[in-house]
């Protein structure tokens, strides 16, 4: 199949898409342009800040996208790119795109509160201690891992503590020199726009103008060398002060001049897609169906049958729990204006959806090298950047600059976008660190004894900091496998959320039962196979038990959680409409 006939037809397909469905969407719910919104009704300079729909936009992408689009279809290739493209669309339109838009749109309506508040005004506080503790937990491991991810592309020894190699050690100090003089763009540009009152179009054309040259001096001059462990500090310290540092000064800037690098990253895709196929080679050279059971032999790809893992390995590329984190924990405290929610809430996943579908184009460019696992494409970042680069190279020439430039290019940007996440992250936790201790309504600063300590913005992100970085340095690999079912079940529950708040809104919540029900089938089914894989493994031997038996016993604790909420929103759902029949009935 050809490679730009795919990217193509996906395009109109998410487009109409948008137009359609994203439009009906809206209308039953209520979007109203003329609705004060939370950044106006509770502006604190701090949190809730109105920022200009194209600023909102930088930074909720940036912090949703990280690398998940990336890794998720890449990762699932291996059941053939009909299974992943279909799951993409059809996920992303039906299934991603709802869950983002209604758990933003549930938020602003809400006062920028998060789900777990949500999910408290109609199932009870239960429901909400019960998706505080699991939300937070996952969040810390995000803050591991990425932390991680960030770190070993900054350093000059892995996370093992072994030296890299020349050629890597300088990739990674000019990408930690590129990150560092990022931050101080950003903070320039967040001091321009929201202090100087410099028009958003003078300062985005000088903010990419400084990409350009903070990219060209991180690349020749780079004199920062620090191990794996010395960047998880800094990166500790860095996220600390991040999180709780004003919204406009860092946060808002640095996500929407990230966002130009994502742009760049899809536009030198769609760019090598259209090339490589004007050229003969714009092939997906893999198959269509490639079997429903895969065991991988270097960890590239996810191994498992294809029900669930192709649901569950493919997340930020169709739909994705930690994304109702972001839409209901920063972006709801941001937006200005309710109309522009179905562009940030349900547009933002449906570029994501086009980002996805790229990195299928990409893997399916180089399937023969990355079929065999080799070294060479050992990671899906790997993958991608060699499948866009490499289509660059079938009209640049094979060996021109160009496609060292594009494959630089093109690393660095999945790094920044996991630094943008990192951050989003570990403030997302601070906030959900905050509303465990706290009664709905309440703040730290009306707080008494031991909950006005633990709940201070500087407390709460200092405990996250420390344990989430401890982990990264210590092992998060262990219970990362774990992550893409846990972040699915986030996925459900988020669904369930938002389902039971339109329902006592009075509005139209079907649209949401079939994604909710399969997620929860998904989740429960990954999370089985999880816990008997593990239990054949242990009596097997050969295996770390007792790590084995954390991961089995966190996986049966989370489908436990699941039937605990699914039971609760299934109630709750059968109430409403119990309520409604006798309200007609009066009428």
């Amino acid at each position: 199949m050809n490679a730009l006939v795919v990217l193509l037809v996906s395009i109109a397909v998410l487009v109409i898409g948008y137009v359609t469905y994203g439009k009906w969407l809206a209308e039953q719910w209520g979007v109203d342009p003329k609705q004060k919104t939370p950044s106006h009704e509770m502006e604190d300079g701090v949190d809730y800040v109105p920022a200009k729909a194209p600023v909102l936009m930088g930074h909720h992408f940036s912090s949703i996208a990280g690398a998940g689009p990336i890794n998720g279809p890449i990762q699932a290739a291996v059941f053939g790119w009909v299974p992943v493209l279909l799951w993409i669309l059809i996920g992303g339109i039906f299934f991603g795109a709802v869950h983002d838009f209604g758990a933003l749109f549930a938020s602003i309506r809400n006062k920028g509160q998060s789900i777990g508040e949500i999910i408290e005004s109609t199932m009870g506080k239960g429901a909400k201690r019960l998706f505080g503790v699991f939300g937070y937990l996952t969040l810390l491991l995000v803050v591991a891992a990425f932390g991680s991810i960030v770190a070993s592309t900054f350093g000059i020894t892995n996370a093992a503590g072994a030296e890299v190699s020349a050629e890597v050690m300088q990739a990674n100090e000019s990408t930690a020199m590129i990150s560092i003089l990022f931050i101080l763009l950003a903070i320039a540009f967040g001091f321009a726009v929201y202090r100087k009152n410099v028009p958003l179009s003078v300062a985005t054309v000088g903010g990419v103008i400084g990409i350009v040259a903070i990219v060209a001096i991180g690349l020749n001059w780079h004199p920062i060398a620090m191990t794996y462990n010395s960047w998880m500090i800094v990166i500790g310290l860095y996220i600390l002060v991040a999180s709780v540092t004003p919204v406009w000064i860092l946060l808002q800037p640095r996500d929407y001049l990230s966002s130009f690098l994502l742009y760049f990253m899809m536009a030198v895709s769609i760019v090598g897609v259209i090339g490589a196929s004007l050229t003969g080679h714009g092939s997906i050279n893999m198959p269509a169906f490639n079997g429903f059971v895969h065991a991988s032999s270097n960890g590239l790809f996810t191994t498992g049958s294809m029900f669930p893992a192709l649901f569950v390995t493919i997340a930020c590329g169709a739909i994705s729990g930690f994304h109702s984190l972001v839409a209901s924990g920063t972006s709801s405290k941001q937006l200005d204006n309710e109309k522009d929610a179905r562009a940030i809430g349900y547009g933002s996943m449906l570029i994501e959806c086009a980002l996805a579908v790229v990195s299928l184009c990409a893997v399916g460019f180089v399937w023969a090298g990355a079929s065999a696992e080799t070294s060479e494409f050992a990671s899906p970042t790997a993958v991608f950047a060699k499948g866009i680069s490499g289509m660059v190279g079938t009209f640049a020439g094979a060996d021109s600059q160009a496609v060292s430039v594009a494959y630089n290019m093109l690393v660095l940007a999945v790094s920044v976008f996991c630094l943008t996440s990192l951050d989003t992250a570990t403030r997302l936790a601070r906030y959900m660190f905050q509303e465990f201790f706290l009664d709905n309504g309440e703040t730290y600063k009306t707080a008494t004894g031991y909950k006005k300590v633990l709940a201070h913005p500087i407390v709460a992100t200092a405990i996250t900091v420390v344990l989430g970085i401890g982990l990264g340095m210590t092992g998060y690999t262990k219970i990362w496998p774990l992550f893409g079912a846990a972040n699915q079940l986030l996925a459900a529950v988020g669904l369930m959320a938002v389902c039971t708040w339109l329902g006592a809104m009075g509005r139209n919540n079907k649209m949401f039962f079939i994604p909710m029900g399969f997620m929860l089938i998904v989740t429960v089914s990954s999370l089985y196979q999880t816990i008997m894989a593990k239990i054949a493994a242990v009596k097997a031997g050969g295996v770390d038990t007792g790590w084995a038996v954390v991961q089995a016993s966190i996986a049966a604790l989370l489908i436990v959680l699941s039937v605990v909420l699914a039971v609760i929103s299934l109630r709750t759902l059968v109430n409403q409409h119990k309520s409604d029949v006798e309200t007609a009935e009066a009428k």
